[in-house]
């Protein structure tokens, strides 16, 4: 329990709030979690959402507070991307070793069940509360129905900004004296669609798999939900010849499924339908720098660190960023001041990784998955891991599967990607990529990078 529990504001009331305010509950401090929207948990979802991956440094966590097993209830585990891919029949492509997965959760069902669990253990939310200001040197709070109405105000020892990649908390820092700030759009949007279940509740599709259709510079994912739906996600660009401006009718919209999605051709009606009815949403890196204001204002996962969705990992970073700053508290003796400036000197660049990450994801999953080129490189990198188990860790594999930092497995990555480029071009490799030589050659290409390393001097 904290030494001196203080009286804390959350701003926003999603997952990564939601998350940090049962951590700092369970501390001993005194949390109040305010967010403009009415409580989830009692309206209907909107068609805004991808499904989230869970994966290993969100279940580490949500079992540093006790609800992994509670949460799990609510997840299906996905062992395998199932590619469905023009003129081939539908195969599929293992993602780690024996036993690891990642698991589908509906963003909403998830949301609404942390609430829960965080009222549980006696967080106040405040929902439909819009805050309109924050005293950066004082931590206090300004809410109103209006921002030229009448404000209500608050006085807290910290307020911690949760409120996602436009982020009005951040939006108050931005205007002070040299924070840097940058936000990029990719020119592809996306748009939640459904698969629903069979008559009798079963998947259409092989449930514990994620399913892509990449077509180059588009795809459609899907993921299952409990139900025996699938969220599906068509990821698409917002002008071209093949993009969202082109696709004005329903009968167009049924063409687009049938001509580039012909394995969902039983649901093209619904998908047209899903088309209309659900908004067209863009994707956003932003950065920015410091994520702290005189240890009173603190951001903490999209509102420090929004990433484009390719790698799965913004929640899972969220998370992390949460059980770091937490455990560095408790380290700390909850020295505040420490423990904060340790968290924005650790996470900034690790949050800098991962969204460089995401882009390249999406790269390789719309156009390379496809690509033979792709999927024999990919085939020599898992015979040799499969070999050489603690010599060559996918990249995939460290981002999801282990602990290490997102620095480390971008660099990493890098440094195999050189090997993998120099072994794709030796001329007959389609003939020879099973062999020992090609093996002794990766071994020899890693040793030499190892050498690099040690030879340079820190």
């Amino acid at each position: 329990m904290a030494k001196n529990p203080k009286n804390i504001a959350i701003v926003g009331s999603g997952l990564v709030g939601s998350l940090l305010a049962i951590y700092l509950r369970k501390m001993g401090h005194t949390i109040s979690v305010f967010d403009r929207r009415p409580d989830i948990r009692k309206v209907e979802f909107s068609g805004r959402s991808i499904n989230l991956a869970m994966s290993n440094r969100g279940w580490k966590s949500l079992r540093a507070v006790g609800i992994e097993e509670e949460i799990k209830k609510i997840a299906i585990p996905l062992d395998k991307r199932a590619m469905h891919v023009v003129g081939k029949p539908q195969y599929f492509q293992k993602y780690g070793k024996e036993g690891e997965a990642i698991w589908s959760i509906s963003r909403g069902v998830l949301n609404r069940r942390m609430i829960d669990l965080a009222e549980a253990e006696g967080v106040t939310f405040r929902f439909g509360e819009k805050v309109w200001d924050v005293d950066l040197q004082t931590a206090r709070l300004f809410t109103g129905e209006t921002e030229k109405g009448e404000w209500k105000e608050y006085d807290y020892d910290i307020v911690f900004g949760c409120d996602g990649a436009f982020s009005r908390v951040r939006h108050k820092m931005q205007r002070t004296s040299r924070f840097d700030y940058s936000q990029e759009f990719i020119n592809v949007g996306y748009k939640e669609l459904t698969i629903p279940a069979n008559a009798d509740g079963t998947h259409k599709l092989d449930k514990n798999s994620f399913h892509i259709w990449p077509r180059g510079k588009f795809m459609f994912i899907a993921m299952p939900n409990l139900d025996g739906s699938f969220t599906s996600t068509l990821f698409l660009p917002f002008e071209g010849e093949v993009s969202f401006e082109n696709i004005t009718t329903k009968e167009g919209a049924k063409h687009f499924f049938a001509t580039y999605f012909p394995t969902v051709m039983g649901d093209i009606e619904n998908l047209s339908h899903d088309f209309f009815a659900n908004p067209t949403s863009a994707m956003v890196t932003t950065k920015c720098y410091p994520w702290i204001s005189s240890d009173k204002v603190v951001l903490v996962g999209d509102s420090a660190h929004a990433i484009v969705p390719f790698y799965g990992q913004g929640m899972n970073a969220g998370f992390e960023d949460i059980q770091m700053l937490c455990g560095l508290l408790r380290d700390s003796g909850d020295d505040w001041t420490q423990a904060l400036m340790t968290y924005q000197q650790e996470r900034k660049p690790n949050a800098d990784a991962i969204a460089e990450l995401s882009y390249r994801n999406f790269v390789e999953m719309s156009s390379k998955t496809a690509d033979p080129n792709f999927l024999l490189q990919k085939k020599i990198e898992q015979r040799f891991a499969e070999k050489y188990p603690e010599k060559w860790i996918p990249t995939y594999s460290r981002v999801t599967f282990s602990d290490a930092s997102y620095t480390e497995a971008l660099a990493m990555g890098d440094a195999q990607e050189e090997i993998m480029r120099q072994i794709m071009e030796i001329p007959n490799i389609g003939d020879i990529w099973d062999s020992a030589e090609v093996e002794g050659l990766i071994l020899e290409r890693l040793q030499q990078t190892s050498g690099n390393k040690k030879a340079t001097p820190s």
